[in-house]
């Protein structure tokens, strides 16, 4: 994915930093290109707009 144009800044405890660094790096990937699958994961996994009850028709009640 391309265009990358905006910045996100978050603040976590020291450890927790330096534990994921040292994870991405063993696996020789970019922390923010894990970051960005997560991310991705999350709304996929948590999409409200698929969460939404279905509206049932008239034919489909009991």
């Amino acid at each position: 994915m391309s265009g990358k144009d905006s910045g996100f800044r978050i603040r976590v405890e020291r450890d927790l930093r330096e534990k994921f660094i040292e994870v991405c790096r063993a696996q020789d990937r970019p922390a923010a290109q894990v970051l960005r699958d997560y991310m991705r994961a999350y709304i996929r996994n948590h999409d409200i707009a698929n969460e939404r009850p279905k509206l049932r028709t008239n034919e489909e009640k009991p």
